[in-house]
């Protein structure tokens, strides 16, 4: 005999509340209160069955998470259609499922199955739970029991459907932009504060697709659906093809995530271009995984002769420790230190320590995000030898910056 069951919206915050995944707690919920063996969750793939999440506590043998059936041999598309009914206690009682290979196979002796529906109406798949026994007392209120908790879990169902959407779409974008290099190199350059020459340039990307997007979102977009490095690693190869055309005495910044520099294939890279003007940037937004692997394609750029920077140092992960286990031959002073560093002394402090820091260390400090003449003068006092912002340089367009200096 079926358990009583209160109202299933007054379950749902307990349920929910279980941890764990939302939907196999309603599939061990709903099994339990009906006494049933099995009930999984089901999804319709052309002409199959896939099971998405089951609860069969004993039988997890019986079915697993991304197996198929064909459709032909289960009730799910025969009860869409309003063959078998969705409520069988007995399916001896039923003689169309007796027509049905799982009958007999497993066998069933009890099954309840509501289909579940995607946002736009269509049939995604099934909820479902049956026995290897007979429930002569499953009722109709148990079948509404069924369709409600369904309805809940068509919700998690439409929730993650949304998610997946997103991200192929996201990774759609990410793929054009990779098949069609949908994006330009813009050249920033890094000025020496003393006498105003340029030491080099950072290459900065900046996406073509309309509407525009800013590039931090487009990275963002790149690191969700798992494409981060490649994006990296492509934008980095067509930088480096404007080292060439760059005066001789300057160098190039280009920008890696540790993740992406730890796989070892930058050093390959810049081994192509066969120059020692290149510097490459660490940028740290997030801790880094790998120290070990991290260190050693370090080790291997310095061989090729390239430099190492660390970028928005005193900001985010770029702190002091990560700074004595990189020794990096560049420290870029992040924004957050430069704004303002004439009218705030706890920011001429911190730049003045790291700026002795980097004398002691043999490393050259670089003053990001510089936007007033005050601030440079007085980050020059302070011993800064180069410095980049908009008071100093705007970016440009290396197509135009490289085909102006050609036409000179």
């Amino acid at each position: 005999m079926t358990k009583p069951i209160p109202a299933a919206a007054a379950l749902v915050p307990k349920i929910m509340g279980d941890g764990g995944d939302i939907v196999a707690n309603f599939l061990s919920f709903v099994r339990t209160h009906l006494d049933m063996e099995v009930a999984y969750l089901s999804e319709l793939v052309d002409d199959r069955l896939v099971f998405r999440a089951f609860n069969a506590p004993g039988l997890e043998d019986m079915i697993s998470v991304g197996q198929s059936m064909p459709l032909n041999e289960v009730y799910c598309q025969h009860i869409i259609e309003g063959r078998p009914p969705e409520l069988m206690p007995d399916p001896d009682d039923v003689p169309f499922a007796q027509t049905i290979g799982i009958t007999t196979a497993l066998p069933v002796r009890s099954h309840v199955s509501v289909p579940i529906h995607r946002a736009n109406g269509e049939v995604y798949g099934m909820f479902c739970c049956l026995s290897r026994k007979p429930r002569p007392s499953l009722n109709s209120r148990d079948l509404e029991v069924m369709r409600a908790f369904a309805s809940l879990s068509a919700d998690q169902v439409n929730t993650q459907l949304s998610v997946k959407l997103v991200a192929q779409a996201k990774r759609a974008s990410i793929e054009a932009i990779l098949n069609t290099c949908g994006f330009e190199i813009a050249l920033q350059p890094i000025i020496c504060l003393q006498d105003q020459g340029t030491a080099g340039y950072e290459a900065l990307c900046r996406f073509s697709p309309e509407p525009y997007r800013p590039p931090n979102i487009w990275f963002d977009d790149a690191a969700d659906v798992g494409l981060q490095v490649v994006r990296e690693l492509y934008v980095i190869e067509v930088a480096l093809s404007y080292l060439k055309d760059l005066p001789p005495e300057c160098y190039l910044a280009v920008n890696t995530s540790p993740d992406t520099l730890a796989t070892g294939r930058i050093s390959p890279l810049i081994a192509a271009v066969g120059e020692d003007r290149v510097v490459v940037e660490i940028t740290e937004q997030a801790a880094i995984e790998d120290i070990d692997a991290l260190l050693m394609e370090i080790d291997r750029l310095r061989d090729l002769g390239a430099r190492i920077a660390i970028d928005d140092a005193g900001a985010g992960y770029s702190g002091l420790q990560q700074i004595i286990r990189l020794r990096p031959d560049v420290i870029k002073l992040d924004v957050s230190l430069t704004k303002d560093v004439d009218k705030d002394l706890a920011r001429r402090s911190l730049a003045s320590a790291m700026v002795q820091f980097a004398h002691d260390t043999k490393a050259r400090v670089v003053a990001e995000g510089i936007e007033t003449e005050a601030e440079m003068r007085t980050l020059r006092s302070l011993g800064v030898e180069w410095g980049q912002g908009y008071h100093l340089a705007r970016p440009c367009l290396a197509s135009d910056l490289l085909g102006v200096r050609k036409l000179a």
